[in-house]
Parts: structure tokens; C-alpha cells; sequence
């Protein structure tokens, strides 16, 4: 009796990787309701009062000179090496090649660009927002600060947000926002939101941002990826067009012609070229006085006049011809045998 081999885990992982890919039937795309218009202009508000609070050297900026002098790397030392290693989550080389990884996968699994094409998407709103912030702004970091209680503005510095918090929030958050399911959704937005909390409070701890910078940070994240609804028709449109281009280019490969979306309809033939096809069928008789037709009605190929045709009706008698045979009441011209 032959019995089947139970599979093992290892075994199970390896049937998923062969299975052949399938695009889902409904792919969540969320859409740009009035919560998510209200959290956007709020965090926007949130955003240019957090900038204004700075320029204005408030509070703020008293508050971030009192964590600068407290040196928090000095006052909890165990930490220092594994913090070194942990902001790297907030690093856009790094966290945007495993983040890039992983979205190429389900890309390639459910035969869809958008994954890869909404990080790219929101990276490049995260250069150009993030990076025209801080050359604008140009505020010093603590390390490199010139007078006490200063806002350090306009001094050529790129720290004001923070590069690492923003990034944090974008390339983890992109995550939950192509989560396929309310689930999945919740959780990552959980452990995304963990990561960038860790990652701009260990700026702070190793002295490289102010408290202010980090709070901008998650802001101006935030508001990428609350954003980027309105980007959704753009980015179908760039799936469309690759899909295009890569169907034309396998197209060229095979030698075959591309597709065709669909067949132009025609516009109908002239009546003279329906009479000219119905004519070997309908068969009328024909005036001697009948101009003939002129080429150019008739269909493709040799045609002749009706006089100059082969009349239909065979000429003579139907009976195939005999040379054998003897009319009859005439006699035979060979002599019988042995008469």
C-alpha cells in the first residue's frame, strides 16, 4: 500500500514560491474621503505652527536647548550601542531597499505595479518636500549650534525637519497603506508608528536634532502619506503606460505585431460593388442595347461581358458521344465471323 509523504513547513513555503502568481480580483485603493481631508489640513496647521513657534523662538526652542543640555547619551550610556544600530530604520538607503524588496515581491505576485510605483511615489513627495524644507530653512543642528537660546535659523544648516523621523514615517507607513486588509492595516500602522516614534527620539538622544526637529518630521510624514490619494489616479496611469511599453517590447521580441485595442469599423461598400457581387447569381436577361459595365464596378479579377460569355445551354444533343455504336436500320460494314 503506498502511502503519501506528509509536507513539512519547509516544504509548504517552497509550494507557495512555485505557485503561479495571481492579481487580486479587488485591490483596496483608499480613496481621499472628508476624515482623511480633515487629518491632512490639520496636520498641515500643525506643521506651520510647529515652524512658526521656532522663527519666533518660543518656548520651543527654550525646551530644546533644556533636552541639548541634559545630554541624554551622557545619562543613559548601556544604550548607546544599540540605539547606534537602531536609527538606521529611519536611513532612506537602507529602509527603502528592504521596503523595496519586499513591494517588488507583491508586485511580481499579484502581477500589479502599484506597490512599487507608490513608493516611488512617495519617496520622491518625501525628497522634494522634506529637502526644499531644509534648505529653506537652513537651521544648525545642537552640535554645531553658534549661541545659546538662539533658533539657529538661516545659518545654513539641513536638519529642520528631521530627515530620518520623516523618512521613518513614510517608508514604514507605506506599508499599512498598501496593507490588503483592515487587519493588516491596523497592525502595521501600530508597528510603523512604534518605528518612527523610536527613530526621531533616538536623534534627540544621540544629539544629532532638536526635539522640534522630530516633531516637524513626523508631520511632514505624515503628510505624504495622507497625501497620497490624490496620486492614485496618476499612478494607475504609469502602470498602464509600463504594461504598454512591455507588451509592445515582447511584441518586437516574437517578431508579431502589438495588439490591437480594437478594429476601427469601416464604412460601407458602395451599392455598385453589391450589385457587381450579386451579379454571377442573379441572372437577367440583357438587352442587345446594354452598355457594358466598366472595370472599375466589378470585383477583383477577370470578367467578361454577357454577349461574350459561354452560352449556359450546351449546343447539340446531351448524349456523351459513342464511336461503337450502330445507328439503327443501317447494316453492319464487318462481315460476320465464319460465314
Amino acid at each position: 500500500m503506498r502511502t503519501e509523504r506528509k509536507l513539512t513547513r519547509l516544504d509548504r513555503v517552497f509550494a507557495r514560491l512555485d505557485r503561479e502568481p495571481e492579481r487580486p480580483a479587488h485591490i483596496d485603493v483608499p480613496r481621499m474621503s472628508r476624515h482623511r481631508v480633515v487629518l491632512f489640513a490639520s496636520t498641515l496647521a500643525f506643521y506651520a505652527a510647529i515652524v512658526w513657534a521656532v522663527v519666533i523662538t518660543s518656548w520651543l526652542v527654550r525646551l530644546d536647548w533644556q533636552v541639548m543640555f541634559f545630554r541624554p547619551y551622557q545619562q543613559w550610556p548601556e544604550i548607546h550601542a544599540f540605539l547606534d544600530y537602531y536609527v538606521v530604520l529611519g536611513q532612506r538607503g537602507p529602509t527603502a531597499v528592504m521596503i523595496a524588496a519586499w513591494l517588488g515581491w507583491r508586485s511580481w505576485r499579484q502581477h500589479t505595479l502599484r506597490p512599487l510605483l507608490t513608493l516611488g511615489a512617495s519617496l520622491l513627495l518625501l525628497n522634494l518636500t522634506v529637502g526644499a524644507a531644509k534648505l529653506s530653512m537652513g537651521r544648525l543642528g545642537p552640535h554645531y549650534a553658534t549661541s545659546v537660546g538662539s533658533n539657529e535659523m538661516w545659518l545654513g544648516g539641513d536638519i529642520f525637519p528631521s530627515g530620518h523621523t520623516a523618512n521613518a514615517v513614510v517608508t514604514w507607513g507605506i506599508l499599512a497603506y498598501l496593507a490588503s486588509t483592515p487587519r493588516a492595516r491596523r497592525w502595521l500602522s501600530a508597528v510603523s508608528a512604534v518605528v518612527s516614534l523610536g527613530v526621531g527620539l533616538t536623534t534627540v538622544y544621540l544629539g544629532t536634532h532638536w526635539l522640534s526637529d522630530v516633531v516637524l518630521g513626523w508631520a511632514a510624514g505624515l503628510l505624504i502619506l495622507l497625501a497620497l490619494p490624490w496620486f492614485e489616479p496618476l499612478i494607475a496611469r504609469a502602470e498602464t503606460v509600463v504594461f504598454d511599453l512591455r507588451d509592445a517590447w515582447r511584441a518586437r521580441r516574437r517578431g508579431t505585431a502589438p495588439a490591437a485595442p480594437a478594429p476601427v469599423p469601416t464604412a460601407p461598400a458602395p451599392a455598385a460593388d453589391a450589385a457587381a457581387e450579386q451579379e454571377p447569381v442573379v441572372r437577367e436577361p440583357v438587352a442587345a442595347s446594354r452598355p457594358p459595365r466598366v472595370q472599375g464596378y466589378l470585383a477583383p479579377g477577370p470578367h467578361l461581358t454577357r454577349s461574350e460569355r459561354t452560352p449556359v445551354t450546351p449546343v447539340g444533343s446531351r448524349r456523351p458521344p459513342q464511336s461503337d455504336r450502330v445507328t439503327r436500320g443501317t447494316a453492319s460494314a464487318r462481315p460476320l465471323a465464319g460465314g
